[in-house]
């Protein structure tokens, strides 16, 4: 079962559900206690003189400390298990994580991150639960079964069998009405999956859905996914309710078979009221485990649904951080292409044909039209994609060959779109080094221009920016992405369109500041801008999957040609 394979990774703690499990198996005993006790009153109360417990303050006493230890050992469990609950959540969740930050990225241009988020919460959450809360119950359910009905074959072996005669009524109820549930709970968690999806797409696109007044659209768009939720929950319910009410009607049916069957063995004289007293608290203890087992069997349908994403999921092969490779060492930073091809999995022809390149430590500049394969290039060098053909090196090493993190470390990434905390700017450029000092986070703000703007704010590098850097400039949230990227000190770094929110006279000056910067290091420059390709060594131009050298860097910027 995929559920024991999703138990074997998360790797819940097993001696805590085994005791657990033996205290409830321990209360299902104690349970059985109880007919006895019952047949002990009525025969005191009718007069017999075949009773163990000859007194009513005997009979009192012993029920009494029965149900006192029942709810001891229950509370007890009830709390160990919502802990153990509550800590298999957590190491589902933290594995979950761990996965979601090894996949490429690759994998998230194709899905929703509402769906992954929905992995997460809910997802991890159906399976929590019923590990801990549904299946730890299944053996407790069993030992007060077995042992209900062996106490009925003890005390009369006719009446016993007559009940036990509609177990497999109730097996087929299970398994006629419950064999939609699973893939209806897998319809379920999806549609759910989709609904948080569009909700979280949404909020992101808050400012343009407002400028397009599109509110009632996106409303009824939302509306339509959660209509389709409720459809399917309500589907969910009705089988539910069907299950115990269907198993509570044959053990209706069973208890009045047995009361007609005890009632003729008691005008025969072959039965006593105390013992079918006894009878009837079994029987209906031996059902009571029926009827939570139709609940189980539900339960087990919605889980698989959940647990099917969820090993989906994590069957996706995450990047080789983990390869024993030995670490990227850079004293240059000299880069090179060697007939470097790249061809996406879903693209119609080849992004980049055979290229070759060399780069010292020098500032170069790439340019070319949108969609011509730039991009791909800082993300083949960062191998956040990997060469359909050709090998590239840095200081004459495969980078193929090095440690996946150790190459990482050694390049700094400032991207056209900020990725910003919902946090201070302080916490935003400690983000690029762990340990960060106060000072080391003042002085890469100087070195990216950013520092006087920083102390102009209401609470300087305390201020918090609200998502993605909302509350500050296009330009400024540039800055602050950029000496994120000087902070981690790389000797390799990548500038993408990083200068697009600035306009002419500030990015001129913004890249006059940072040349000292860039003196000692590999700088390749992803963009369009005049102001950039001026401070660049050389200037390259991507065009059809092929790079080729911009001569005359004016001429290119009027007419377009290299």
């Amino acid at each position: 079962m995929r559920l024991g394979h999703l138990l074997h990774l998360i790797s819940p703690p097993r001696a805590v559900l085994l005791l657990c499990l033996l205290l409830s198996c321990v209360g299902s005993v104690l349970s059985l206690v109880n007919p006895w006790i019952a047949g002990q009153l009525t025969g005191f109360i009718t007069g017999s003189n075949d009773l163990v417990l000859t007194s009513f303050a005997a009979i009192a006493a012993s029920w009494a400390g029965v149900l006192l230890l029942r709810s001891a050992l229950g509370l007890y469990s009830a709390y160990r298990l919502g802990s153990v609950a509550e800590a298999v959540l957590t190491t589902l969740r933290s594995r979950l994580y761990e996965h979601l930050q090894l996949l490429p990225i690759s994998y998230y241009d194709e899905q929703k991150r509402g769906n992954v988020l929905s992995l997460l919460t809910n997802d991890a959450a159906i399976v929590s639960h019923f590990v801990t809360g549904t299946l730890v119950q299944i053996v407790p359910m069993l030992t007060t079964f077995v042992g209900a009905a062996a106490l009925m074959l003890w005390l009369s072996w006719k009446i016993a069998l007559l009940t036990l005669a509609l177990l497999p009524a109730y097996f087929l109820a299970m398994k006629v009405v419950g064999r939609k549930l699973r893939p209806l709970s897998r319809q379920w968690v999806e549609a759910y999956s989709n609904m948080v999806a569009h909700a979280e797409e949404n909020l992101g696109l808050l400012p343009a859905i407002k400028s397009f007044t599109r509110e009632a659209l996106e409303l009824a768009s939302f509306n339509s996914k959660s209509e389709l939720l409720l459809t399917l929950s309500k589907q969910q319910l009705l089988i539910y309710t069907l299950l115990p009410a269907l198993t509570s009607l044959l053990a209706g049916l069973g208890l009045l078979a047995l009361v007609w069957l005890g009632y003729n063995d008691i005008a025969a004289g072959t039965l006593s009221p105390a013992t079918l007293v006894s009878l009837l608290f079994l029987a209906m203890q031996m059902n009571q485990p029926l009827a939570e087992l139709a609940n189980v069997y539900g339960q087990l349908q919605a889980t698989r649904g959940a647990t099917d994403r969820l090993l989906d999921f994590l069957s996706q092969v995450p990047e080789p951080f983990n390869e024993p490779l030995p670490p990227l060492v850079v004293s240059n930073g000299n880069i090179e292409l060697r007939d470097v091809s790249f061809t996406y999995p879903t693209g119609a022809g080849p992004v980049l044909r055979a290229v070759n390149l060399q780069i010292t430590q020098e500032v170069i500049a790439i340019v070319g039209e949108n969609g011509a394969g730039k991009s791909t290039l800082a993300h083949l060098l960062m191998r956040l994609i990997a060469p359909t053909v050709g090998v590239i090196t840095i200081d004459g090493t495969d980078i193929s060959q090095v440690s996946l993190r150790s190459l990482r470390a050694h390049i700094g990434l400032v991207a056209q779109h900020t990725l910003l905390l919902n946090s201070s700017v302080a916490d935003n450029i400690a983000w690029g080094l762990a340990g960060a000092t106060q000072a080391t986070i003042e002085q890469a703000a100087k070195a990216a221009c950013a520092h006087d703007f920083i102390l102009a704010l209401p609470k300087g590098y305390q201020t918090i920016i609200g998502d993605q850097g909302l509350k500050l400039s296009g330009g400024q949230r540039q800055r602050v992405s950029l000496a994120r990227a000087l902070l981690k000190n790389p000797p390799i770094l990548i500038l993408d369109e990083a200068t697009s929110m600035f306009d002419p006279a500030a990015e001129a000056a913004f890249l006059r500041d940072c040349e000292a910067h860039f003196a000692k290091r590999t700088v390749i420059l992803i963009t369009h801008r005049p102001a950039s390709l001026a401070v660049a060594n050389r200037v390259l131009r991507l065009k059809d999957g092929q790079l080729s050298q911009v001569q005359d860097v004016d001429r290119y910027l009027k007419t377009g040609e290299a």
